[in-house]
């Protein structure tokens, strides 16, 4: 027996549901009585926010969800996107919630992942902000006593 999921949304606020786009005119709580894709507006990714790797490849995923037609193609890149993001990220909880990603991706649960690559954003920060912080300290002085 599968469990269903209820969703409170307020009025004029947005869900995807496989690839539809749905705004109750008033709030309602809706009942998912069987597996869907699904993705709340608040979670929704603007293409000029995805500004960093992570982000970039949660973009990637969200269009799986939100355009089903373009899916075959975002998987596409996603597969070439998560080796890259592999091979670059040193932090091993990054690189061990990616492989989850991948697996959840693989098993069609791409609401899962994009849940888990939301959860990876302040570490991806202090992974970029300590390696600047690093190279900004390795580097020479560009003038000594002036």
């Amino acid at each position: 027996m599968k469990s269903t999921l209820k969703l409170s949304l307020k009025a004029n606020e947005k869900i995807y549901i496989n690839g539809a786009v749905i705004r109750p005119d008033r709030k309602v709580t809706i009942e998912l009585m069987n597996d869907v894709q699904f993705l709340l507006e608040n979670h929704v990714l603007q293409p000029e926010d995805a500004s960093t790797p992570l982000r970039q490849l949660y973009f990637i995923l969200q269009v799986m969800l939100m355009n089903p037609q373009g899916a075959p193609d975002a998987r596409d890149m996603f597969r070439k996107s998560l080796p890259l993001l592999l091979a670059s990220f040193k932090d091993e909880q990054i690189l061990a919630s990616l492989k989850q990603v991948d697996r959840m991706v693989g098993e069609g649960d791409v609401y899962g992942a994009l849940k888990a690559i939301r959860a990876l954003y302040p570490i991806e920060e202090a992974a970029l902000r300590g390696g600047r912080d690093r190279e900004l300290h390795e580097r020479e002085p560009i003038a000594v006593g002036a």
